[in-house]
């Protein structure tokens, strides 16, 4: 039986469906990394060998909770194979899985998530504050429960970014593309950060929605490998390869990964249509991008 199933996602759901897939596949690492202003978790879940691991996270922004599902779906489909010794997509994951690993975050922003999903019940104490920056769009809400946006508050140009936030009139926190007072100013872009700077990931990949395209370069940084396996990731699942451009072009998760590590960074955006993508969508969706998800695993 599935623990994942196409349903909406918030916190309670994400914390049940950890709990369940943990009870299920006792190998399944689960940690907290930090703690929101709101007192929610930042969890991780760990597959495989501690080292040589990659890092697949989801939930940067609060209405692109869809990813967030994907990222549990994988897990537990990746587990589900380990466990039984079957094959996903054609790979023996059980005996890859014994030298290589995984760490997955499925949500990064588990308040800016509540809040999207559940309205302003979800911004607890900051009620009146979400409120007055999100107005009539709190479906669309996209940042944490301070108005800052965790996808713009890494140090990648953010000073660059934060320019052409000012030029497009966003100057204070709002519900979207605000990059807060300076770098790693938010918990959960720090536990993000810090988690990179102690595991040495071979490579990370964020995913998004909606475009059903695939980001890979970032600066001089770049490494050399990094379209070649963006190449291959894109066509796996018929995805577009885009460079970084306006709004998206700095100060992303992405782009402080191969600014700072000069190891492969990926950006995923899944599906298409309009924030928050409809649940219906979610098993067309998920079943397009498995076997990119599991290659980026494995490359």
């Amino acid at each position: 039986m599935s623990i994942v199933k196409p349903v909406r996602f918030d916190y309670e759901t994400q914390i049940d469906i950890i709990e369940e897939l943990c009870a299920e596949y006792p190998f399944i690492s689960p940690r907290v990394l930090s703690r929101t202003c709101l007192g929610r978790s930042v969890f991780a879940l760990d597959i495989g060998s501690k080292s040589n691991k990659v890092l697949l996270c989801a939930g940067f922004h609060g209405s692109e909770w869809l990813g967030c599902l994907a990222v549990l779906k994988f897990a537990e489909r990746l587990a589900n194979c380990i466990q039984n010794n079957r094959l996903l997509s054609g790979v023996e994951v059980r005996r890859a899985f014994s030298n290589l690993g995984i760490t997955l975050v499925p949500c990064v922003n588990p308040d800016g998530t509540e809040i999207a999903v559940n309205g302003l019940e979800g911004a607890k104490s900051l009620r009146k504050f979400v409120e007055k920056i999100a107005g009539d769009d709190i479906e669309k809400y996209n940042a944490n429960a301070k108005g800052v946006d965790i996808n713009h508050n890494f140090n990648a140009g953010w000073q660059i970014l934060r320019q052409i936030e000012i030029e497009n009139g966003i100057t204070g926190p709002s519900s979207r593309q605000y990059g807060g007072e300076y770098p790693e100013s938010e918990a959960e872009t720090k536990a993000i950060a810090n988690l990179c700077r102690k595991e040495p990931f071979r490579q990370v990949m964020a995913i998004h929605s909606q475009g059903e395209e695939l980001y890979w370069q970032y600066g001089e940084n770049t490494p050399t490998q990094a379209e070649m396996m963006a190449k291959i990731l894109a066509d796996s699942c018929s995805y577009s390869l885009v460079y970084n451009g306006g709004l998206a072009s700095h100060g992303g998760f992405k782009d402080w990964f191969i600014e700072e590590f000069g190891r492969p960074g990926f950006t995923l955006e899944i599906g298409k249509g309009e924030n928050p993508l409809p649940i219906n969508d979610f098993i067309r969706i998920y079943a397009r991008i498995e076997e990119a998800l599991l290659i980026f695993s494995l490359m």
